[in-house]
């Protein structure tokens, strides 16, 4: 996962929150599909680790209070770094028999690296999880020892437009490339992680297979470097690229797209698209510690989040995208458009960590000009 929930601001939530608020967490403790609140409340809990900020803030406001009057289970929030530096502390706490949170949310790439370590996920049994199958498996991750990761919700990195300033529409990323008019108008991410790679990958040659290998690699780089006459701003800092677009320093580029939505709503000409190779995709899934004596209650955690109305929930007042099937939610047009869309790219995540220093010093030396 990006960086993206740690800079997200007060007022991007509150907005957000407006299309449903509180009376969505009223909706779903209602009339969840999934489970019943018991009879006779029992004194049951867990620790459930999220990033930090207005992230957990929002998990604790909407997502874990609909989740205990469901099922009685009480949470206690945990704040997780949103990066692999969450795996040392697992490790550390692992080796003094600790356990900081029973379930953890952790993005593909720390998902592959625990695995790689060994002994840091404890292998899951999705019979005991109600409504898992509602999630595509792509979302279901499975390590050496079966099933590890339960996918929780979704976020794009998308093509956006000024579309006062961009006609026709484009719709392709190949137009970046080749269209004239985008001649030092584009805002594209810096980040090795911008997804740039991956964009390229799947608009030029076979996607993430070829980032795979060395080669593949040099040749997608020597195409992104063709881009660079193309590019006005390599932008670092999320502020910096919604400032251009405000300014109408650069007229197209790659953006989040819940925020770009937040930004055409607040009248900003930006517009957010999904090109015919599609949207890169990231996301988070729910992982349970090996040493957690609440095995039971994660199961439970991990169903209700899947549930489609707990989908739903998040996409309304987290801007998460849902990993379940639009059609199982009732997310509007105009609510779905704002966190979703299709076609997806996946990014080569295992490419990235086996090839990190290779990719690195040839990223670097491309934006050098070398």
């Amino acid at each position: 996962m990006t960086q993206k929930f740690k800079t997200r601001g007060a007022a991007d939530l509150t907005r957000r929150s407006i299309l449903k608020g509180a009376a969505g967490t009223a909706a779903l403790a209602a009339g969840s599909s999934l489970l019943a609140m018991p009879a006779i409340a029992q004194a049951r809990s867990i620790k459930i680790g999220s990033y930090g900020g207005y992230f957990e803030d929002s998990f604790k406001k909407f997502v874990y209070p609909a989740f205990t009057e469901a099922t009685g289970i009480t949470v206690e929030s945990v704040t997780q770094p949103n990066s692999s530096d969450w795996l040392v502390t697992m490790q550390q706490a692992a080796a003094s028999g600790t356990v900081p949170a029973d379930v953890s949310l952790y993005g593909k790439d720390t998902m592959i690296k625990a695995t790689r370590i060994g002994d840091m996920l404890k292998p899951l049994d999705a019979s005991k999880i109600p409504g898992v199958t509602n999630l595509d498996a792509e979302f279901l991750y499975e390590g050496p020892d079966g099933l590890v990761g339960v996918g929780s919700m979704a976020w794009f990195n998308a093509m956006v437009i000024n579309p006062n300033e961009v006609t026709p529409v484009p719709t392709s990323w190949k137009e970046f490339w080749e269209n004239p008019a985008f001649e030092g108008s584009l805002g594209i991410s810096k980040k090795i992680d911008g997804r740039l790679l991956d964009i390229t990958a799947k608009t030029f040659f076979d996607g993430a297979e070829t980032l795979m290998s060395e080669d593949g690699i040099v040749a997608v780089l020597d195409k992104v470097a063709e881009l660079k006459p193309h590019v006005a701003l390599w932008w670092s800092a999320e502020s910096q690229m919604e400032q251009a677009m405000k300014n109408e320093d650069v007229i197209a580029g790659s953006y989040y797209l819940d925020v770009a939505n937040i930004m055409a709503s607040d009248g900003f000409p930006i517009k957010p698209l999904f090109p015919a190779e599609g949207n890169p995709i990231g996301y988070g899934s729910w992982c349970l510690s090996p040493l957690s004596e609440k095995t039971g209650e994660a199961y439970e955690f991990m169903a209700f989040s899947s549930d489609p109305a707990t989908q739903a929930l998040m996409s309304r007042n987290i801007g998460t995208a849902p990993l379940v099937n639009r059609e199982l939610t009732d997310l509007t047009d105009e609510e779905f458009a704002f966190v979703s869309g299709s076609p997806i790219i996946t990014p080569a995540y295992e490419s990235y960590l086996d090839n990190e220093t290779f990719i690195k010093e040839r990223w670097d030396a491309m934006l050098a000009g070398a």
